[in-house]
This record gives structure tokens, C-alpha cells and sequence, in this order.
């Protein structure tokens, strides 16, 4: 499956040059990790977001967004934002603040 690139490029700007950052093809699609914990990551024109487990339930009420759901068995702790819910900076902004301050809380792999 083929990701967005220009999803992934608008979240490459938002995280800057941070060396705790890498990406790395997964799930077919591309993910942005902190330390080697997986924070926020595309797949097709959609955004995927490790909440953690206590979050995500306040997750789930925000616009566009599911369970990641990627083999049949939903995942608690991580969630899918369909792309119409990423169109303004803010949202996209604020669901990678979100997936980055989970992983950042994480030990490093």
C-alpha cells in the first residue's frame, strides 16, 4: 500500500530536525518513531497515532477518528485519523503533539 507523501511531508516539518526522530516503513505504510517507539505514521492518505491505552477513548470522540484496526484486531492505544480531519495545520498539529508526547513518555528501543 502506497502512503501520502505529502501527509508525511507536512508531518516531517512539524517534527523538524529532531535526532530522537526517525522514520521507518511499517504496516505498509511510513512511521515517525521516537527513540525506536512508534508516535504517529501514515498509511494511504490517513494518519495513525499511538495515543497509549488510558487515551484512547478520549481519542475516539475526536472528528475522523477510529480504532487502528490494520489485522483484524483492533489495537487499544493507537488510532487512525481519516484524512478530511487532517485539512487545518491545528488538528494535525495536535495529534502529533499527542503521539509524540506518548512515545516520548516510553523507554527508548
Amino acid at each position: 500500500m502506497a502512503f501520502d507523501e505529502g501527509l508525511a511531508e507536512r508531518i516531517r516539518e512539524r517534527l523538524g530536525t529532531d535526532p530522537l526522530i526517525t522514520e521507518k516503513r511499517m504496516f505498509g505504510g511510513l512511521a515517525f518513531l521516537r527513540q525506536g517507539n512508534m508516535a504517529v505514521g501514515v498509511i494511504g492518505d490517513e494518519l495513525m497515532v499511538r495515543v497509549g491505552p488510558d487515551d484512547t477513548d478520549a481519542a475516539l470522540a475526536r472528528p475522523g477518528a477510529r480504532v487502528f484496526d490494520f489485522s483484524g484486531r483492533p489495537m487499544r492505544g493507537w488510532v487512525v485519523v481519516a484524512a478530511n480531519a487532517l485539512a487545518e495545520d491545528a488538528e494535525l498539529d495536535a495529534w502529533i503533539r499527542e503521539g509524540h508526547a506518548f512515545a516520548a513518555g516510553l523507554p527508548p528501543k
